[in-house]
This record gives C-alpha cells, sequence and structure tokens, in this order.
C-alpha cells in the first residue's frame, strides 16, 4: 500500500511539473534585444509555449492569453541566451594542471564537467562550445544535459584536442597525430562518437599532409575545425586548409600580427564563398589579470562554488592563494598591451569575432567568464555593444549550424532567453549578475 502511495505521489509531483513546464508564459514589459542587430524592441511581449518561442511583439500588437503565467520584465533588457564559444568544463580555475590532470578524472563526468555546465547556465549562458575534453565524459555530460537529467548549458564538444603530441599524461584527452592515415582514423573515431566540432592544436607542429588529412575528413563528417591562432605559423597552416575558426590572439608580447598574417586573413575574408571568417579573442582573462592580482578578493565571489565539492573548493582556493605566483601569468603583463592592436586588426580585415573565454583556466571561472569578455570588448577596447551581443548569441549560433533553433529572440525558436535589470547596451558589465534565465522554456532562475 505504501509503495502505490509513493508511485502516485510521484507521478502527480512529475505531472505537476510537466504542466509547470508547458504552461505558456508571458514576458511583459521589457526592451527586447532579439539578436539581429536592429534598434531594442521597447514594451516588448514574448509568449513561450512549452519549449518554444510562440509570438514576439509589444504591448500594443500581442494579446496576452488569459491563462499565460505573466512575467513583468519592466525596467530590463531582455535578449537571447548568451552563447560562450570557448569553455573547458573539465577545469576549474585551478591553477596546477598537472595536478588536475592526476587527481580529477575520477570526478570529471558526474561532478566537475555538470558543475561547470550548471554554473555557466545560472549566468545567462545557455550554450557553450566545450573545446578540449575526455571524449567519453564530455558525450555524456552533454546528452544528460540534453535529455533534461542534469541542469546545465546546451554543450558542444570537441572531445579530446587534435595536436601532434599530447603533453605528457594527458593522453585521455589529447590524441596524438602519426601521419595522414592516423589523423584520418582519429576524425573518424570522434565523428563516429558523435562530437559537435574538433579542437585542432599545435598544428605548426604537424606535416601538412597531416593537417590536410585532419581537417578534410572533419568536413567530409561535416564537422567544422577549430584551430589555435597562438603562433604565426598555427595561422597560416590553419588558413592553408580551411580552419573554420580561431582562437585566442598568440601567446607572445610581439606588438602586432605580421603582415604576411593579415594579407592571408584579409584574402580569406575577401573570398565570402567561403563565408565569414570567425575568431574568438579570449582576452578578458589576459586583460584583467593584473587586476585580480591586485584585488584578490574577487575570487572570493562563491559563484563558482555551485555544484562543488567543499574539498575541491578549498583545493581551488589554496592552488590561487598568490595570484602573483602563478607561472601562467608571468608574461601576461607584457601581453596585455597587444591585445587591442591585435582585436582591431581583426576587426579591421573583416573577421566575425564571437565571444569565447578559455574559461576554467587558473582564476577563471565559469560563473564569471562570459560578462567579463563582453565587459573587456565594450568598454576597453571600444567596440559596438550590439556587435558584442551579436558575438554572443545570433554568430555563435549560426557558425555552430543550429541558427534555426536558438541564438535569436524569434517566433518557433527554443526559448533560450535571459533578462537583467537595466540596459545593458549602456552598461554591459550589468550581465555579471544575470537576474533571469529561461533555457527551452524552462525557468532557471
Amino acid at each position: 500500500m505504501l509503495k502505490k502511495l509513493l508511485l502516485i505521489l510521484f507521478l502527480l509531483s512529475l505531472l505537476s511539473s510537466v504542466s509547470q513546464e508547458n504552461k505558456i508564459k508571458a514576458l511583459v514589459g521589457g526592451t527586447l534585444i532579439d539578436g539581429f542587430g536592429s534598434d531594442p524592441i521597447k514594451n516588448s511581449v514574448i509568449i513561450i509555449e512549452g519549449e518554444k518561442i510562440k509570438a514576439v511583439g509589444t504591448m500594443d500588437n500581442i494579446l496576452i492569453p488569459k491563462d499565460a503565467e505573466v512575467i513583468s520584465t519592466e525596467g530590463m533588457t531582455v535578449l537571447p541566451g548568451l552563447w560562450d564559444m570557448h569553455v573547458h568544463t573539465m577545469i576549474n580555475g585551478h591553477s596546477d594542471y598537472t595536478y588536475w590532470d592526476k587527481t580529477y578524472p575520477p570526478l570529471f563526468k558526474d561532478v566537475i564537467m555538470p558543475s561547470s555546465a550548471e554554473q555557466l547556465l545560472m549566468a545567462g549562458v545557455t550554450s557553450a562550445r566545450d573545446l578540449g575534453g575526455p571524449l567519453e565524459e564530455s558525450i555524456a555530460v552533454r546528452d544528460a544535459i540534453n535529455k533534461g537529467e542534469i541542469p546545465g548549458a546546451t554543450l558542444y564538444v570537441s572531445g579530446p584536442f587534435i595536436q601532434k603530441k599530447p603533453y605528457p599524461g594527458t593522453e585521455d584527452f589529447r590524441w596524438g597525430v602519426n601521419g595522414a592515415e592516423d589523423g584520418r582514423k582519429k576524425i573518424q573515431k570522434l565523428a563516429k562518437a558523435g562530437v559537435d566540432v574538433i579542437k585542432l592544436i599545435d598544428q605548426d607542429q604537424m606535416t601538412m599532409e597531416e593537417l590536410k588529412a585532419v581537417v578534410d575528413e572533419a568536413h567530409k563528417n561535416n564537422l567544422k575545425v577549430v584551430a589555435h591562432g597562438h603562433r604565426p605559423e598555427e595561422i597560416r597552416r590553419g588558413l592553408q586548409v580551411g580552419a573554420d575558426c580561431f582562437e585566442h590572439t598568440g601567446l607572445s608580447s610581439a606588438p602586432r600580427y605580421p603582415d604576411d598574417i593579415m594579407s592571408l586573413i584579409k584574402e580569406r575574408t575577401a573570398d565570402m564563398s567561403q563565408g565569414p571568417l570567425f575568431w574568438c579573442p579570449t582576452v578578458e582573462g589576459l586583460y584583467n589579470y593584473e587586476y585580480m592580482r591586485d584585488n584578490p578578493e574577487k575570487l572570493d565571489n562563491d559563484s563558482w562554488h555551485r555544484g562543488l565539492p567543499d574539498s575541491v573548493i578549498v583545493d581551488i582556493k589554496n592552488s590561487i592563494k598568490h595570484p602573483d605566483r602563478l607561472p601562467y601569468f608571468q608574461l601576461t603583463p607584457s601581453r596585455k598591451p597587444t591585445l587591442e592592436t591585435k582585436i582591431k586588426q581583426l576587426l579591421d580585415a573583416g573577421v566575425v569575432l564571437m565571444i569565447g573565454t578559455d574559461s576554467g583556466i587558473p582564476m577563471k571561472f565559469h560563473s564569471q567568464s562570459t560578462w567579463n569578455e563582453l565587459d573587456v570588448w565594450v568598454n576597453e577596447f571600444g567596440i559596438d555593444p550590439m556587435y558584442a551581443i551579436r558575438g554572443a548569441t545570433y554568430w555563435p549560433a549560426l557558425w555552430m549550424g543550429v541558427a534555426d533553433e536558438v541564438g535569436t529572440v524569434t517566433p518557433g525558436k527554443y526559448a533560450d532567453i535571459i533578462a537583467v535589470e537595466g540596459d545593458v547596451l549602456r552598461y554591459i558589465s550589468l550581465l555579471q549578475d544575470v537576474d533571469m534565465v529561461i533555457k527551452h522554456g524552462k525557468r532557471y532562475k
């Protein structure tokens, strides 16, 4: 009898949960930035039915259904859920990679990676490109999120890095390539496993035959290739074999990209038969390092604790106790002055920039990185805030091939929507504290 009663109670709670999710919602009164780049829509109304957006308009031309749950967004900016196009869910701000890679792999699938994905979601990041991680765990966490088994940003995963040789102790999430045929087989294995994208690094250490085999095989399997842009030869070779997106702004303190690199980039952007050339500069960690070093209390924000056991939190805290001593950042003060110049070189060459952060690297947490990247673009480099927002909404969805599903607030697309008090076009840093997060019609915050 008790078992029957418990079963009934469970079914009732399940039905209640489903009915709440399927209930019509009306977001009423906010200023909507829909992701297409035109003027914001004041006094906006968005009707959500189930997982999808049913209608978008204003209080003057949209009839709010009588049975709708009305959610006031007055005084708020409403916009598509953000994307972060360069995250690492397998790491979470710890300063010692070698130690982390030895200690925490058993927790990746059930603790570390789900925690990272949920932190992203609660920061208003409803979709993210996870570039580099163990294959089985990456697929498992992505699929668990997609099935609604755990909360988190929708992940598009690369699985292991593809490179010439894995660094010692990293073979589970870095795969080496030994010859063109081996490169093809590695990509075939990733494609069969169901990855969403290929992450290619250290391409200046590969032969051109290996590189071409990797990229061609990826494209044959409808997988785009994301390539490192740290060193000039990486960029040259990446462009030559047709990489689809470049990451970072370079490891060196050289003040500008070399002229021949810029000529190659301009030649590529001039050939629109290939579509735009995309780039994630990932600058905020570099730009903000000195401030974090000198104001370490910023690291006490507990948003990055979500989902992590106390022992892991303490371990991360201890590893970043002395930010000024971290080897990872010693050259950063020399690199920082070059960032704005390099970003402007890319913009002037016609490259489309997307928001990506490298979140998870030392002192850079999934709960804080994305808004910081937007803030640096707008307030330090003078990039138009609407351009920056599109770099975190419209363009990522298009690049990922899901622009018919997400990326803009449009009828028929999934209701991935965030809202924040105030005007983000005037104060982009308001995104550090997103007030409302809806993903696939379900309100998480």
